[in-house]
């Protein structure tokens, strides 16, 4: 029986996954068209399960050489001679173990290579062997390194890189014969790489991979391809779920990141289950569960995104910013910080403005925020916890009571402050309110689009059913209206007749409290702070 894999390759005999193959014939196009390019997108997001497939459906017509760089030390890297021998037995590796067919003279040739003294060795030597074995060979051979980011560092590495550039155009020019293709894989972009043009000389750099093809190729996962893995493990299982409205949350949820895809999957049929049994484990609430799993586990994909935001602070207060203040920041590739986030998988570019990439990184930063400022200032623990039990009743939430004792705790505790508190920070405490009352039980999320300066939406997911919140500032009686039609438009989307609205309102005459509003068929609770 096939499972969900968040671990390595994904191997369509062995595992649920989603269909590949045009992406696949995407890819094909470029390498058909003799281009060199990078695939360089953020951590485990399927780069090398595609470039596994890639390799299948090349070997029809060329000679593919698909390399790793994950094992490679740092001595590999050392001196040109050392990461010659070091790519030399990578290449011997292809025909002993992976049934790659190389001529015994070239077999040869980079067996030569490894018995040497390092210090002998060099690396435009190497690149005539490939000439050679490239004028010699029958089928066209395209080279494809994965994981290349242990090498990006190192001075040896950009010359390789230099010289199957100069390949690259000796072919163009002339027909000198060179790889058809290159890919080279990882989380940095090569491209951005600058090489010394002389030691000497420091200031004077170019890039070694700038003839490298733009590649612009999606490689989210589609909604419509998560519903065919799901179609494929609903015949094997039969829970009964509905695989189009599970598709639609996940793709929602994750905006098609590989790894999320699988890891909410991976929960649903490992662990929920055994609490919800099958055929609930595949609905709502089943997908609900898993969300509150992935968001409160250890995983490698959230370690690494964590421990970058440690090493460059200035991408943390970045996100801080856009997340927690509302600021619109304009999508711009020269700016170094933008790029980085990017190649992190931290952003989207969302109309020319720089976004969270998915709802889980969002609520994940959230929660990291959000603990940050409780350690620093926990101003609610001070006041005293009364404690989440009196917030539900019969497993539903009072949020009319919680938003009645969040404005009491808060003129208790900020009401001095008033005057230094921006707009952001009664939104930032109410979160901080709100979390511990619904932490292991529900979720929640922001609605991206109502996140500015005006106005926020949490929506919290809470034992299968929805409560949407609409945090804003109070701009005067027309705004007040304008806030009510909005929500009431808000609810008829999500199938609700109950919204709620709590407004910060810093005039000094204003009435603090909660009051029902029934508005058509809609009732709203309006506090305000």
């Amino acid at each position: 029986m096939k499972v969900f894999n968040t671990t390595a390759v994904c191997v369509p005999s062995k595992h649920y996954m989603v269909d590949l193959s045009g992406r696949v014939k995407e890819i094909r196009k470029l390498v058909d068209a003799g281009k060199y390019f990078t695939i360089n997108r953020a951590r485990q997001y399927g780069k090398t399960t595609t470039l596994k497939a890639l390799q299948q459906e090349l070997q029809k017509d060329y000679l593919v050489l698909g390399l790793s760089f994950e094992g490679i030390t740092s001595s590999g890297f050392r001196t040109e001679g050392e990461f010659v021998q070091t790519f030399s037995r990578l290449i011997l590796d292809q025909s002993e173990f992976f049934g790659v067919k190389i001529s015994e003279k070239v077999i040869e040739a980079f067996e030569m290579y490894c018995e040497q003294d390092p210090a002998k060795v060099r690396m435009d030597e190497l690149y005539r062997t490939f000439r050679r074995w490239i004028s010699r060979e029958d089928k066209r051979i395209v080279l494809i390194i994965d994981e290349v980011d242990s090498a990006t560092n190192n001075q040896v590495f950009l010359d390789f890189l230099g010289l199957l550039r100069d390949g690259y155009i000796a072919r163009e020019s002339d027909g000198t014969p060179a790889f058809q293709s290159v890919i080279l894989s990882g989380v940095t972009d090569i491209k951005h790489l600058k090489n010394r043009i002389r030691d000497e000389d420091r200031h004077k750099v170019n890039s070694p991979w700038n003839i490298a093809a733009d590649f612009d190729i999606d490689m989210s996962l589609s909604e419509s391809g998560i519903r065919g893995m799901l179609d494929e493990y609903e015949k094997d299982h039969h829970s009964g779920m509905d695989t189009e409205a599970i598709a639609k949350k996940i793709r929602e949820y994750t905006n098609g990141y590989p790894f999320l895809v699988s890891r909410i999957c991976q929960l649903i049929d490992s662990e929920v289950v055994n609490g919800f049994g099958l055929s609930k484990a595949w609905t709502k609430d089943g997908f609900d569960e898993a969300i509150k799993l992935i968001l409160t586990e250890k995983n490698t994909l959230f370690e690494s995104l964590t421990v970058k935001l440690i090493n460059y602070p200035e991408l943390r207060d970045a996100l801080y910013s856009v997340l927690m203040e509302g600021t619109r920041i304009t999508y711009n590739p020269m700016q170094e910080s933008i790029l980085q986030m990017e190649m992190y998988g931290f952003i989207v570019n969302e109309g020319g403005v720089i976004a969270v990439s998915n709802r889980i990184f969002e609520t994940l930063l959230y929660n990291l925020f959000l603990s940050d400022a409780d350690f620093k200032d926990n101003v609610f623990g001070r006041n005293g916890d009364l404690g989440r039990s009196i917030f539900i009743h019969d497993c539903v939430l009072d949020v009319p009571l919680i938003m009645d004792h969040f404005i009491k705790t808060y003129t208790e505790v900020c009401g001095p402050l008033v005057d230094k508190f921006r707009e952001k920070d009664g939104r930032e405490l109410f979160l901080l309110y709100l979390k511990p009352i619904i932490n292991g039980t529900g979720n929640y999320y922001i609605e991206a689009q109502t996140r500015d300066q005006r106005r926020t939406d949490v929506i919290i997911d809470y034992l299968g059913q929805q409560y949407i919140i609409e945090l804003k500032i109070w701009r005067g009686d027309r705004y007040n209206a304008d806030g009510e039609r909005q929500i009431c438009e808000y609810l008829d989307y999500f199938g609700l007749n109950t919204g709620y609205m709590l407004s910060f309102n810093f005039n000094k005459k204003k009435e603090t409290g909660v009051r029902p509003v029934h508005i058509g068929d809609k009732l709203l609770y309006e506090g305000t702070v």
